[in-house]
Formats: C-alpha cells, sequence, structure tokens
C-alpha cells in the first residue's frame, strides 16, 4: 500500500482542547476510510490534524485508545438519527449530503470500508450494528423492523458512495435539498412503509 497522505487542511493558531480532540478524530476518521488500520500512524493522524503526536497522545493515550473512539458510532448515530420518525428519510439523506459536501465524508459511511481492517473491521462491524442499525430498527414499529432498518441504511450507505466515493457528477451537481427531495421518500418508505 502507498504511504499515507497526510496534507492538513488550514488550522487556527488557537485551539481549545474540545476543538483540538475533535480535529484528532476527524484526521483518524479520514485516514481511517482511506487505509488499512495497520498502515496508519499516530504521526500520521497528528500531521492531518495540525497537531504534534505528543498531543495526540495526550488526549488518547495510544493509537488502540484513539482508534476504538473512531471505530465507535454512537455520536454518529445520535447525529443520524436525530429526528421524528415521520421525517427520519429526509433528515438522513440530509445528513450524508451535508456531511461528505461540508467534511468531504460522512463518519457513517466508514462501515464500507471495514474489509480493510482485518480483525479492526469486525469491530468497525459489530458496532455499526449495534449503534446504528439495532438503535433505527429499536425505532420502528410495524413487521420486520430489522429488515427494515438494514434496508434503508443500505440505501442511504449506496447514497453516499455514489456521491463522496464514485463521485456521481450528476449527483454531485444537485442542491441538496433536491436530493432530499428525490431520495428522501425512498429511504422513509422503509423506515414508516
Amino acid at each position: 500500500m502507498s504511504a499515507v497522505n497526510t496534507s492538513a487542511s488550514p488550522v487556527p493558531a488557537r485551539r481549545d482542547a474540545e476543538a483540538t480532540k475533535a480535529a484528532i478524530l476527524r484526521a483518524a476518521r479520514h485516514l481511517l476510510a482511506r487505509h488499512a488500520h495497520a498502515d496508519i500512524t499516530l504521526k500520521a493522524v497528528a500531521e492531518r490534524a495540525g497537531v504534534s503526536p505528543p498531543l495526540v497522545l495526550k488526549y488518547f493515550g495510544n493509537k488502540d485508545a484513539l482508534f476504538a473512539r473512531v471505530m465507535s458510532f454512537e455520536e454518529d448515530a445520535e447525529a443520524l438519527l436525530a429526528a421524528p420518525l415521520e421525517g427520519l428519510g429526509r433528515h438522513m439523506v440530509r445528513h450524508v449530503v451535508v456531511s461528505q459536501r461540508e467534511r468531504g465524508a460522512d463518519p457513517v459511511l466508514r462501515i464500507a470500508f471495514a474489509p480493510l481492517h482485518g480483525d479492526h473491521g469486525d469491530v468497525l462491524r459489530a458496532n455499526f450494528r449495534a449503534q446504528v442499525t439495532e438503535r433505527l430498527a429499536a425505532r420502528l414499529t410495524g413487521p420486520d423492523p430489522g429488515l427494515r432498518a438494514e434496508l434503508a441504511l443500505a440505501g442511504l450507505l449506496g447514497l453516499g458512495v455514489m456521491f463522496g466515493i464514485a463521485r456521481g457528477t450528476e449527483l454531485r451537481a444537485l442542491a441538496v435539498e433536491d436530493i432530499v427531495d428525490r431520495y428522501g421518500p425512498t429511504i422513509q418508505a422503509q423506515l414508516t412503509p
């Protein structure tokens, strides 16, 4: 595998602790979505975040602790599922597209890269099932909530792949609300059939 590119985004000269932690987590998520876990160094994470490697250690302790946090979907699921059920499909589509446009990636989409990560991929999959799929299924009423949650997430992840990885030119040319209007009902059909 080629060397990990750590090109950092411009970083403000002064940051508080929470902003620094967030930058480190964003950098680690970015790298994890593009490289095998074993190929990612704390130095690469630090460079991408615009901080020193000792600062990464100060906030997270070690690589395993940092990536345990990165492999969790708790915070991401909170944002993805933060809408009433009757409008959740539109909200989820908006969340994925806005995340792609504003941050260059949707944190939930990193599940697509689980095969790159060996045993760590198993952790990603287990976390995704428990923290995203099962949490969504628990909100659904009616028959087959687990299946419907998986189908809704499959459609959402497909959108994320087409928008962020395949970079579909027609899709990327649409305004966010146009995508939400067209694709939101597809996702909602599984949530409230």
